[in-house]
């Protein structure tokens, strides 16, 4: 169904912290509900700093769009999430790579160094690697909580609202935490999914249920396949306030998020927030086609809310932050210059297997999608 954008859902601030019992939401609660797009559209400052705490959890200032250059003393720079009023760093830490670290320690560390340097925001989701990414970012996250803008997504893939409910509960045990800032639906990346979202029952009725119980701030979706399943999103009114998204310089050639999705949902003022910016698992950089630091300074200087980067160890954080730090966005003529320079491996997909390959779909997607597992189908 479609969602009517002519009523907006309030966030309660003063329930934030509530972990009661589940609220009764009807069917037409839940369509009065969705809100007109109260979205994002590029990142803010969710907490400056710990005694900020109040006021920044009702939102930060607002800040320059996507592709700004840092403040003096080269300084990461922040930017608004699309209407929410946060504002967060131009650059995130993703939460898949943080369960690759070698052990809790060195996954703390990496927290600490990147909330020190001034990244505030921290991605992950309930099934990466089965948990324990989450569980690892919670335990890192002790005592710096307010300091940060946290998001996890939910790993439903047809399955109702009671199933994201009951995942959300885990996600924020793990997390070690009483709400979210962000909590969006992971890998809407078969062609069905948005029928089953959106279906009675379905999962966006739980992204507007934690929203009312104060368990989640702001709500989006993520996917990495086809531009067009986004816009199917997008098409049926629901306020999302984010939405993720692979953009980096070989998109623009292949099946193009950059050029169909992010415009939508930058005119609807929801927050754009960027990944895959090397290709998953740096394919571009492997393959000799663009440095790391081409292909993070170009997902950068696009007007986004921030770039989710993949971090294992505290030297490729490092290698984040030189870019991160005094970060100035590539000219109009230089971006074009790279995606001219790469278009003969960008064409066809070649280094964006998450497009045109099963390789980076998870396995909970494949089971309830009835795909063979990636054992049994690698590619």
């Amino acid at each position: 169904m479609l969602f009517d954008p002519g009523d907006e859902l309030e966030f309660d601030t003063a329930g934030a912290h509530d972990s009661g019992g589940e609220n009764e939401f009807t069917r037409r609660d839940f369509v009065k509900g969705a809100a007109a797009f109260t979205a994002s559209a590029v990142v803010s400052a969710r907490l400056a700093m710990a005694r900020e705490t109040r006021k920044t959890r009702r939102g930060g200032a607002a800040g320059s769009g996507g592709g700004s250059a840092a403040p003096a003393g080269g300084e990461i720079p922040r930017r608004p999430l699309g209407k929410t009023g946060v504002q967060v760093s131009a650059i995130g830490i993703g939460g898949y790579h943080l369960g690759s670290t070698k052990d809790q320690q060195e996954a703390t560390e990496l927290c600490a160094r990147a909330i020190d340097a001034g990244v505030n925001f921290f991605d992950n989701c309930w099934d990466y690697h089965d948990g324990l990414s989450e569980e690892r970012m919670g335990t890192a996250l002790r005592g710096k909580r307010d300091q940060v803008v946290l998001m996890t997504k939910v790993c439903t893939h047809g399955r109702g609202k009671d199933v994201a409910m009951q995942m959300l509960e885990q996600s924020l045990r793990r997390l070690q935490t009483d709400h979210l800032d962000v909590w969006q639906i992971h890998e809407v990346i078969y062609y069905n999914d948005p029928d089953l979202i959106f279906a009675p029952g379905g999962a966006a009725e739980a992204l507007l249920a934690a929203k009312q119980q104060g368990k989640a701030r702001f709500v989006g979706f993520t996917g990495h396949k086809d531009p067009a399943i986004h816009l199917r999103m997008l098409a049926q009114g629901f306020p999302f306030d984010t939405v993720q998204m692979p953009l980096n310089a070989f998109d623009a050639s292949f099946r193009s998020f950059e050029t169909q999705v992010m415009p939508e949902a930058n005119q609807r003022g929801i927050g754009v927030l960027g990944m895959k910016s090397l290709g998953g698992s740096g394919e571009m950089v492997a393959g000799g086609a663009i440095t790391a630091q081409e292909g993070l300074r170009y997902a950068m200087s696009l007007p986004v809310a921030t770039t989710i980067s993949g971090m294992d160890s505290l030297g490729v954080l490092e290698q984040n932050l030189e870019v991160a730090r005094g970060f100035q966005p590539m000219s109009a003529a230089e971006m074009q210059a790279l995606r001219e320079r790469v278009k003969v491996w960008a064409a066809d997909g070649r280094y964006e297997l998450f497009k045109t390959t099963k390789k980076y779909d998870g396995a909970v997607g494949r089971e309830q999608h009835h795909y063979p597992t990636a054992q049994k189908l690698p590619a």
